[in-house]
């Protein structure tokens, strides 16, 4: 994204009838939600550079919130393993030559043999993703 120049008195007005501030409550998150939609709605191209401004500020706000009130859960090695696969158009005998056999690529979809750090090294580099995710 380019470095656009705001116009402090557009800017200041705009702040003014938002209001963004640090999220406390269900209330105040929902609110800045609202303005969020509101402004994507008319699409990034529509918006003015302090618009886009005000919209990443109050996207960091939301995310922070988010962030320390609903945390995502880390996925099961076997489950991250499934969704790769689905991802990418895989099928489990795609892995018989990246883990060793048929019967252990098997056992580790089905959540009854977990992931050496050894296999996890190996499905990281077949995949390109970070090793942490199998561990």
């Amino acid at each position: 994204m380019s470095t656009q120049i705001l116009n402090p008195s557009t800017y200041g007005r705009l702040l003014a009838k938002v209001q963004p501030r640090a999220i406390k409550d269900e209330r105040e998150y929902t609110r800045l939600v609202a303005e969020v939609g509101r402004l994507v709605e008319r699409g990034e191209d529509d918006l003015s550079a302090e618009e886009t401004s005000l919209l990443e500020m109050m996207s960091i706000l939301i995310e922070d919130y988010d962030r320390e009130h609903y945390p995502l859960k880390p996925s099961e090695p076997h489950q991250m393993l499934a969704f790769l696969l689905q991802q990418r158009g895989l099928t489990s005998r795609d892995l018989w030559p990246v883990l060793g056999s048929k019967a252990r690529v098997s056992e580790i979809l089905h959540g009854k043999r977990s992931v050496s750090k050894d296999q996890a090294k190996k499905l990281a580099a077949f995949f390109r993703v970070p090793v942490g995710l199998f561990i």
